[in-house]
């Protein structure tokens, strides 16, 4: 027999308050009209739990909270989220100690019948296999198009936002497991953009670069964690155009996000990626790299 499965944590929030109530998994929660339901009008953050700590939480705080005000949704308060989620992390370990978990915020516009009250939510679960497994054996990634392409900045656009608009994402993921590969990385023409639900660095030497950020490319919270470590550490990390060539070319290829942390990718297109030049000792850099702010 299989390990029991693990029920996740649910705290409704109230948005403007702070206070939180737990919400039974076996219950619904959203009313029908919610906005998050109807239009996907609504952010997320995605956090990953450790000891009952949240890793990284002030970049999670800021992104959220620039997101929400692109949306023209209320801008959530940090030390609401921040004091809910100290909570809920607390029971989290209590109930399951020693148990890694997904901690996820949802902030929606609300419903159309009450516009002027936001819907606020977090859920607490634990990480799945298939990203424990990733972390271990790293990912196959197939390139592609995202399917869209900025040719200019205009006042409405969302991107650079953590919306709840994911489903061109998942639908890349799921074409890509299709055909025999883990992952997606996004590219326009040769240049390349970010994962489906990652940022991808690019290993050389001890020259660590990422993609441009801004347009359509999203702003990583754990490339920055990263980035701020690595650089004290006597590492050279710049955003700058990356390329597939340049991937071909790396030491290592890196997808990095906030619960799996850094996966690496062990196959490009029909392309194995080896290991070369000094990326055995940078992969058990980078593997072992934590991006703690447990106060």
């Amino acid at each position: 027999m299989g390990s029991p499965k693990i029920a996740p944590l649910i705290f409704v929030i109230e948005p403007f308050g702070g206070s939180t109530r737990a919400h039974l998994p076996t219950l619904p929660l959203l009313y029908v009209d919610d906005f998050a339901v109807t239009r996907g009008e609504g952010v997320f953050e995605t956090l990953r739990v450790v000891d009952g700590k949240v890793v990284n939480l002030e970049r999670h705080v800021r992104r959220f909270q620039r997101s929400a005000v692109a949306l023209g949704i209320p801008e959530p308060k940090a030390s609401h989220w921040s004091k809910a989620t100290a909570d809920a992390c607390a029971e989290w370990e209590n109930l399951h100690p020693g148990i890694e978990a997904t901690c996820r915020w949802t902030l929606s516009r609300g419903r159309e019948s009450r516009r002027d009250i936001p819907t606020a939510w977090m859920v607490i679960s634990p990480v799945s296999p298939e990203i424990l497994w990733q972390r271990e054996h790293g990912v196959k990634a197939m390139t592609g198009p995202r399917g869209y392409r900025l040719t200019e900045e205009t006042p409405w656009a969302v991107s650079g936002v953590k919306s709840l608009g994911y489903a061109a994402n998942m639908s890349a993921l799921r074409y890509a497991k299709s055909q025999g590969f883990d992952d997606v990385i996004f590219c326009d023409g040769e240049n390349v953009l970010e994962g489906a639900t990652s940022t991808v660095l690019s290993i050389r030497g001890h020259k660590i670069r990422t993609p441009l950020t801004g347009g359509d490319v999203l702003p990583g919270t754990t490339q920055a964690a990263l980035f701020s470590q690595a650089t004290a550490a006597g590492f050279s990390c710049k955003e700058k155009p990356l390329t597939k060539s340049d991937l071909l070319k790396a030491d290592s290829v890196w997808l990095v996000s906030s619960v799996r942390g850094a996966v690496r990718v062990t196959q490009l297109d029909d392309r194995i990626i080896t290991k070369s030049g000094d990326a055995f000792d940078l992969d058990k850099y980078l593997k072992g790299i934590e991006i703690p702010e447990r106060g």
